[in-house]
């Protein structure tokens, strides 16, 4: 198994014919992804260089195509018209990739997406992969190993150097999934630490944090109440001043709070190992 994509998805691209949404949509057919659809208003009829047809909107994509999960690549002022969209038309996933989305059009879009019973992931995200089965994102592919430790993280970008030493140590990926560095996104901590723990196929779980807020103060405490596997944890930006952004929209430490000395420390004092470097979560996971 594997959690929210599988080879089953069937996948609709919006923005499909900008350069971003071309780009990628050819790196994720190429790893196997069913890419069946591709959506770019005033375009309909058209197909790309690899044949996906192309439709003016979502709903087109669902009724020909059978499309059941969305990729967003178009601008940042259309992602809350676009998240709605995708969800009216009965998507069930919704991944975001677009980066400076205003705060409060994720809040809106999130909300009405929950209310037609879509999921959200991003903005601001790499996305996910199940390997071996689909990837659903700008993720390189060829780094992740079909398995059982799932991922989930902040940063994109640690995202790949846990992942490599997981494949390095042989210890492949269920499913990994990127969250986003915004303020406000959609699916969190809680919601994947539950679905990778009712995963028959995932038998430990990689997370990575950063500073800012206090999700994962909630993650620690959700783990030592509800999760029986294996976990271990790295936490980003030990050294980051306060009151200064470090990268992400979201890994600001405000009024003393969001520190990674106190991610740290609730992970520990939840019986979470922490890593001092992303090299030893294989060895954390595996002890």
């Amino acid at each position: 198994m594997s959690i929210l994509i599988n080879k089953d998805t069937r996948l609709v691209v919006q923005g499909i014919t900008g350069r971003d949404g071309g780009f990628h949509a050819s790196k994720m057919s190429a790893y196997g992804t069913k890419v069946v659809a591709g959506t770019s208003p005033g375009k309909g009829g058209l197909k790309t260089d690899n044949g996906v047809p192309v439709f003016n909107g979502v709903h087109e994509a669902v009724e020909n195509e059978g499309a059941n999960t969305s990729i967003i690549f178009v601008p940042a002022q259309f992602v809350k018209d676009a998240i709605m969209e995708a969800a009216d038309a009965g998507i069930s996933l919704i991944v975001c990739i677009t980066e400076g989305v205003p705060t409060t059009d994720v809040v809106y879009a999130h909300k009405y997406a929950q209310s037609r019973g879509a999921k959200l992931i991003g903005p601001n995200c790499p996305g996910l992969i199940s390997p071996g089965k689909s990837l659903v994102g700008i993720m390189p592919g060829n780094i992740f190993l079909e398995g059982s430790t799932g991922v989930i993280s902040r940063s994109g970008t640690l995202t790949y150097e846990v992942v490599y030493n997981l494949t390095s140590k042989g210890m492949g990926q269920s499913t990994a999934v990127g969250v986003g560095g915004d303020p406000v996104v959609g699916l969190y901590y809680k919601e994947l630490l539950e679905m990778f723990q009712n995963d028959s196929d995932t038998s430990a779980i990689a997370l990575i944090g950063e500073i800012g807020g206090d999700a994962e103060e909630q993650a620690a405490a959700f783990i030592k109440e509800f999760i029986t596997k294996p976990v271990a944890v790295y936490i980003a930006g030990s050294t980051a001043p306060a009151d200064k952004r470090m990268g992400h929209a979201g890994a600001i430490i405000s009024s003393g709070s969001g520190t990674a000395a106190e991610k740290k420390a609730a992970f520990l004092a939840a019986g979470v190992p922490v890593a001092d470097e992303p090299s030893q979560i294989p060895g954390l996971l595996k002890r």
